[in-house]
């Protein structure tokens, strides 16, 4: 087989239930997945007004152990890793020399040296490839664990209620950005409060031979309350209005962290080198004097729908560039994340347009995110 020849789809452990149900399937990055059951707006208020059951077992997960795991971690990423404690997460990125954005990541740090790094699909490979290659030199083990974890989300103001009918886990004690290991409808998992939502909610970690199973539980937890299965699609406008980055749109290998905006994870002050440590410096720099283009949020005072890759108007001139854009259920209007030069992106600026096919439509600027749920 040639180098080039095409690679086989991947289906997760949930392919023929997402089928029975129905689901309009798409190959995101190399997966066969669920992009919507019925009604993508439908998933999106389940989730913002009760609760939606998520597949994510697209994700790449790789574990690092070893007497040495956290320095690392410390070295491969740009943030204190070793300053997690264990039933902690942490919010990372791994970048390139150059400072350029490699992936955004979650560290899990299971126990004093067991770490597990979860990245998005679409560069996996990618950062399993980076981060065996930086363990050089280190008593660490990278291990690809891809296959041996399905990952099932539950998010939305309900999902409290529904995981707690199918686990004795102390789910009261468990804050955002923390994950413990339990039993879930007999099934063993890590439980995990993390989301892509804006939504309180909770990741499931499992074998993929229990997918099903835990599934089925969630989904006859959740029957009382409105649980609904939900697709991509939602959750792409989901994490849009909560103004949270996507790979490929809001961060790449052309910005570093201080570019996109959230410098606040290069995390300078720990112990010994890191790769990008010098290019970031020099980033960080620059921000503090020439502020880079601003990610800002974009709501639309007409009806016609913004696209990554547009351009972002004023007074005739470019200033930007949407990088994702879509019709918000919630708002009731289309919104758009945009990176746009400094002078434009304080909330409330006006005369700002974008470039639909040739007619300036006209955009309020706003802070990010679009909506922020009630705690």
């Amino acid at each position: 087989m040639s180098s080039n020849a095409p690679t086989e789809q991947r289906h997760t452990a949930l392919d023929a239930a997402h089928r029975a149900l129905g689901a309009t399937m798409t190959d995101f990055a190399g997966w066969d997945m669920p992009l919507r059951y019925g009604s993508e707006r439908d998933e999106h208020h389940a989730v913002r007004t009760r609760a939606g059951l998520f597949d994510l077992s697209h994700m790449g997960e790789i574990t690092v152990t070893g007497p040495q795991a956290a320095a690392l971690l410390d070295f491969a990423l740009v943030g204190n890793i070793g300053a997690v404690k264990a039933g902690r997460a942490r919010y990372t990125m791994i970048c390139r020399a150059d400072g350029g954005i490699l992936d955004d990541l979650i560290v899990y740090r299971l126990a004093e040296t067991e770490f597990m790094v979860v990245a998005n699909a679409s560069n996996a490979q990618v950062v399993l490839d980076a981060l065996t290659e930086r363990a050089e030199g280190f008593d660490a083990e990278v291990r690809d664990d891809r296959d041996a974890y399905a990952l099932i989300a539950v998010q939305g103001p309900e999902s409290p209620a529904i995981l707690a009918a199918v686990t004795d886990a102390d789910l009261d004690g468990l804050k955002y950005y923390a994950g413990l290991p339990g039993t879930v409808a007999g099934v063993p998992a890590l439980i995990a409060r993390t989301g892509y939502t804006g939504e309180d909610g909770f990741e499931l970690f499992v074998r993929p031979e229990h997918a099903v199973e835990l599934w089925q539980a969630l989904t006859k937890a959740g029957e009382g309350v409105g649980l609904v299965p939900c697709g991509l699609s939602c959750r792409d406008t989901l994490r849009l209005e909560a103004g949270m980055p996507l790979y490929g749109h809001e961060l790449s290998t052309s910005l570093t962290p201080f570019d996109a905006g959230l410098g606040r994870v290069v995390k300078f002050d720990k112990d010994g080198d890191f790769v990008g440590r010098t290019a970031l410096e020099a980033a960080a720099g620059r921000a503090a004097s020439q502020p880079p283009r601003v990610l800002v949020g974009l709501v639309a005072e007409g009806r016609r729908v913004p696209r990554a890759g547009f351009a972002v108007v004023a007074g005739g001139e470019v200033i930007g560039e949407v990088t994702s854009g879509a019709p918000s259920p919630t708002l009731g209007k289309p919104i758009a994340m945009a990176y746009v030069d400094a002078a434009h992106a304080a909330p409330g600026t006006t005369g700002v347009g974008v470039d639909i096919r040739g007619s300036h439509e006209p955009y309020e600027v706003v802070a990010l995110p679009f909506y922020k749920r009630q705690k």
